[in-house]
Order: structure tokens, then sequence, then C-alpha cells
């Protein structure tokens, strides 16, 4: 059965504890966390705070689904550096990713991170698929060991200029060879990928894919745009998929909770058009 959840960095400012609340009074199955919103980096929280928040996530009747915009904010870490030292100590942050995630209760990390991925200066493609699967390969073992899926996501052409497609992101997954290291599927981010429809790539690639991001192309949430969620959602359930789908949008201006509840809406109606309930 698929599961319904929201990622927290939509609720700007809020108190952790009333996040948890309010996503559940909404009627969400479960929270995905954006680790600049708990300190600069994940490292930064003691164990006693992971155990606190994953806490209060279980308190209020969620699950954590687990971290998102892996090293959004930080600094010195790079998935396609050319520098050794560098690609060593965004390995080793993902690795740490991993055992917070495992620490909150989650299973899933989504590999975005535009600027952190972004081809430098003097770098070509090929360079920078070689120290990708530098760091991923580096990384996974200890991260599969946790018991988390880690997540690449390919992205538009306008948020970065590496791993623009599914294709690309499947070479890469293919070359990592590792069962925790999956595919993750985004509607936005899917509506510019040369590979077909939204829908269409959605019914070919979910049953490899570990999580699902949803949005409209207008950044705003599910049913705040012109996209119609219902073929979209059609296609994650005829092709079996059971996994998390996760509401996360970039325009906040109708305010958190009137996007939380217009996408939550939007999101059962689609699921209800073929039968299906969320979890």
């Amino acid at each position: 059965m698929i599961k319904l959840g929201i990622c927290n960095e939509l609720f700007e400012g809020w108190d952790f504890g009333r996040v948890c609340r309010t996503v559940k009074e909404i009627g969400y199955d479960g929270l995905e966390i954006a680790p600049f919103t708990l300190a600069p980096r994940i490292t930064d929280l003691p164990a006693w705070r992971l155990r606190e928040l994953r806490s209060i996530v279980e308190d209020s009747g969620l699950e954590t689904i687990g971290l998102h915009w892996l090293l959004a904010k930080t600094e010195g870490l790079y998935l396609t550096s050319p520098d050794p030292a560098t690609r060593r100590a965004t390995a080793h942050y993902l690795v740490s990713l991993a055992e917070a995630t495992q620490a909150l209760g989650g299973s899933v990390m989504v590999f975005g991170s535009p600027k952190q991925r972004d081809l430098l200066p003097g770098v070509n493609y090929h360079q920078a698929m070689d120290w990708a699967n530098d760091v991923f390969s580096a990384a996974m073992p200890a991260i599969s060991a946790c018991g988390v899926d880690l997540c690449l996501e390919p992205l538009a052409p306008s948020e970065t200029n590496f791993l623009t497609s599914i294709a690309q992101a499947n070479d890469l997954i293919r070359r990592i060879d590792q069962e925790h290291f999956k595919l993750h599927l985004d509607v936005k981010a899917q509506s510019s990928d040369p590979g077909g429809s939204v829908p269409e790539l959605f019914a070919r690639y979910a049953p490899e894919a570990g999580h699902v991001h949803v949005q409209d192309p207008n950044l705003r949430g599910p049913g705040m745009g012109e996209v119609d969620f219902g073929p979209i959602l059609g296609s994650l359930v005829t092709s079996g998929y059971t996994r998390w789908v996760s509401v996360e949008v970039f325009d906040y201006t109708p305010g958190a909770e009137e996007t939380a509840v217009q996408s939550l809406d939007c999101l059962r109606r689609g699921l209800g058009r073929f039968g299906v309930s969320s979890a």
C-alpha cells in the first residue's frame, strides 16, 4: 500500500513538535526531513537529540521516512570534485547521514543536491561519472549496513548539468551495483525528462524506484497547478509500487498548512480513482 508523507522544510521556522502534530492532524503517514532544518550538519546532533527527535515523530503517530537535501547548505562536500580528499569527506558524510537516518527511524535518503554535483570548471561528464562512482562506491557498504536506501535523483537541466535524466542516473546506479542504491522519481524533474511523459516514466521505472517525490512543476504542491496527478498515481498503482510518496514543494507562498492540505486531498483523490487508499 502506498504511504503518503511530506517534507518538513515546508514548515520553515516551526517547532519540530508542532510540525509533527500538524502533519499528523492533516492526515499524512510520514515526515521526510531536510538535515539543514535540524543543524548545519547532521554530525552536529548528539545521539540523545536524534533519539529525542525520533520520539517526537513517533509520539505524534507518524513515521520518519528519511532524509533529503543531503548536502544542502554544507561546505567542503562535493560529489564530482576532482579533489580526492573532498570526495572522501563527502562519502564519509553520506555514511553519517545514513547513521542519523537509522537513529531517526527512517530508511530512505534522497540524493538530489544539485549545487554539490554540478560539473566544475574543467571537469567533463565522464570524469564526473568516475568521481561520483568513487563517492557512492565508498559510502554504500556502510549505508547498506544501516538498512538505508540511498536514492539517486535525476534532476532537470534547469537545476544541474549532471545526471539530468533517468537514463543517466541508471547508468551510475548500474555501475555501483548495490541493492540499497536505487532510483528516485520526481514529478517536477521527470517533467523535463526526454524519455517520455511523467506517467510513462513512472509506469516504466517505479518497480525499481526506492522513493517518489510529488509536486507541480510550478513549484507548488500536487493539485496546485496544471498537472493531472491521476494518471501519475495510476502509473504507480499499476506498477505495483508500495513505497513512500512524499510531497516536496519549493514555493511556500500559499502557506504551509494550506499547501499540505491541498496536496493530500489531491493525492487521495488521485489514488481513489483507482480504488486505492493510502496507508
